[in-house]
């Protein structure tokens, strides 16, 4: 399980009166390295008064996120993939805090689903000075809040593979690629879906959406809508080489929910556990969090997101 560490020395906080108006960006130097301090810069300059404060590694933005609640700030600003925002809620779960987005990272997912504009950093900044909330349903795996997607099995051990480097190289394609080496390398264990107003069912891997959105701005969980209190769940029973690029045709076509080895149901509540024995591991908004069994759920509380108005 991945373990938040407090800021570097070079995420210095500051504390200064009157922060409820000001606008604090936890800025992910690693989404774009190779231009940082040029993207920082051109943060800097959208807006003078903002503070800007970069991460230094796993586990600082959702720190700084923590902190800047304690300090008063109204107003957090992710600038980065979806695995900064993801901290950054983690961070800001239980406050009154806003959440805004910056996406500048590989996998902008969760700023798709609300129509934020992948690195055009002006317009998302008007986005966010508009003030228009859009409230989202927070869920949780286990202890570990999220916002877009979860996944135990197939899909969690493909993120595991992807490395900074390939993400640079290949972009998106990075995931599709580890994914293959997976479906190769691993025997599909079998999982038990344990859920509230179901019966039980039995999978090779589980998919879990609050949003529409998977992997791409593809609609895979048709009927998700992000604040409606359910969670979308699509459980594949089958997982062969064969079997995953059938799955992948099918997302595209957007035929997949008729396939006969996949099942989906909506619910607020479901557990996942491990029945063949061997280490399973989960993810939440592509982040590697842990091992099942795990627990998704709807929590009953929603995080306002600075968005486009519907």
């Amino acid at each position: 399980m991945k373990q938040l560490n407090r800021p570097r020395s070079d995420s210095k906080l500051e504390t200064a009166p009157g922060n409820r108006d000001k606008i604090l960006v936890i800025f992910n130097p690693y989404a774009r390295s190779e231009r940082a301090k040029g993207l920082r810069d051109k943060i800097q300059a959208l807006d003078a008064d903002a503070v800007v404060r970069p991460t230094g590694g796993p586990g600082d933005a959702a720190s700084l996120a923590r902190q800047a609640v304690e300090e008063g700030f109204r107003t957090v600003v992710a600038a980065g993939g979806d695995g900064t925002i993801n901290e950054v809620v983690n961070g800001l779960a239980g406050s009154e805090a806003r959440l805004g987005l910056l996406p500048l990272g590989t996998m902008n997912i969760f700023a798709s689903e609300l129509g934020v504009p992948s690195n055009q950093l002006r317009r998302c900044w008007e986005i966010i000075r508009a003030g228009h909330c859009r409230p989202v349903d927070l869920a949780r795996a286990n202890r570990h809040y999220f916002v877009q997607l979860a996944g135990v099995g197939f899909d969690a051990q493909a993120v595991a593979g992807v490395d900074w480097q390939s993400k640079k190289n290949f972009g998106p394609l990075s995931y599709v690629i580890s994914a293959a080496k997976v479906v190769a390398a691993c025997k599909p264990p079998l999982l038990r879906i344990t859920a509230e107003g179901h019966t039980d069912r039995e999978g090779s891997f589980v998919l879990v959406g609050n949003g529409r959105y998977y992997g791409a701005p593809l609609a895979v969980f048709k009927q998700a809508v992000i604040d409606d209190g359910k969670l979308d769940v699509i459980v594949v029973k089958n997982l062969g080489y064969l079997d995953f690029f059938r799955y992948i045709q099918c997302i595209i076509m957007g035929t997949h929910l008729a396939l006969k080895d996949v099942d989906s149901f909506q619910t607020s509540k479901l557990s996942v556990e491990v029945l063949s024995g061997e280490d399973v591991p989960f993810e939440a908004d592509g982040e590697l969090i842990g091992y099942a069994p795990v627990t998704f759920q709807i929590t009953g509380a929603q995080l306002q997101v600075l968005a486009p108005a519907r």
